[in-house]
């Protein structure tokens, strides 16, 4: 992907004081989040070597927050305020042939949803993620501010994708393409999830979480150059593994884990196949 000029501009603009921000700012930040909302800039983007960062994407949205003002915003029925620089999003709905079906779900401003994208009530999608086209975004599913959800994804409902805005050079949450993420999981601290697989219903992953492979005998972990990947395909279930030291032996006690149970194949790809009519 290439960089747009734009950035340059919005690194410079980060560096200043707030009281030394004037109208130039406030204009390049607004086309700043044009760029976003069109797909153009993202905060991570996938290349041939791997996942790259955009850090002066997290600057940018930093940036917003220091020009906002909190305002009123939503009229005598439905009344809220926030920073003035980041309302909800009017989406291209049209255009992209996006679902946002009736019941508070939000869009903030600086975010993009793909094409034929669908939405359930009550969703919320944050500033700087991206939601790749014929994704869905289930009931009470969160994507976090700069997570990055690929094409044909599916969040269930409860679903909670964690964002990131600081440190700036951070990874921020990845999940590839046709991957489904079950019901009340969480994916959080940059972790990220290969093409294809499956997150069991109630998962909870962070970067302080280590992944047992049975099939492939290897463990999975977040070091301090790289975040925790899930291969590609792979079936994730929540798991136990015996607590250490007496005390825990003589009280039975477990701690939570993952388990790797199994490689996505046909019989898996039937079991969700029947999203394709959601769509």
């Amino acid at each position: 992907m290439k960089r747009p000029e734009l950035l340059n501009a919005i690194d410079a603009h980060f560096e200043r004081p707030a009281d030394a921000l004037g109208q130039e700012a406030r204009a390049d930040f607004e086309a700043f989040l044009k760029l976003l909302e069109e797909g153009s800039v993202r905060a991570a983007y996938p290349s041939e070597a791997g996942w790259v960062v955009e850090p002066s994407v997290k600057r940018g949205i930093l940036l917003g927050f220091r020009l906002g003002q909190n305002v009123e915003m939503g009229g005598t029925d439905l009344q809220f305020s926030d920073k003035d620089t980041y309302p909800a999003q009017h989406l291209p709905v049209v255009e992209r042939g996006i679902r946002v079906v009736p019941g508070g779900s939000s869009v903030r401003r600086g975010a993009y949803i793909g094409e034929r994208v669908t939405m359930m009530p009550p969703a919320f999608v944050n500033v700087g993620a991206y939601v790749g086209a014929q994704s869905m975004v289930d009931s009470h599913a969160l994507v976090g501010s700069c997570a990055q959800i690929g094409q044909r994804v599916h969040l269930s409902a409860g679903a909670q994708v964690g964002g990131v805005l600081e440190p700036i050079g951070q990874t921020p949450v990845i999940i590839e393409d046709d991957a489904l993420i079950g019901g009340n999981t969480g994916l959080y601290e940059g972790v990220q999830v290969g093409k294809g697989a499956v997150i069991g219903a109630g998962c909870v992953i962070t970067a302080s979480t280590p992944v047992f492979d049975l099939v492939r005998e290897e463990v999975y972990r977040a070091t301090a150059d790289a975040p925790l990947k899930i291969p590609a395909g792979a079936v994730v279930i929540p798991g136990s593994r015996p607590a250490r030291g007496e005390f825990a032996k003589t009280h039975g006690l477990h701690m939570a884990t993952l388990l790797i149970i199994k490689y996505r194949d046909d019989r898996t790809d039937a079991s969700v196949a029947l999203e394709e009519l959601l769509r």
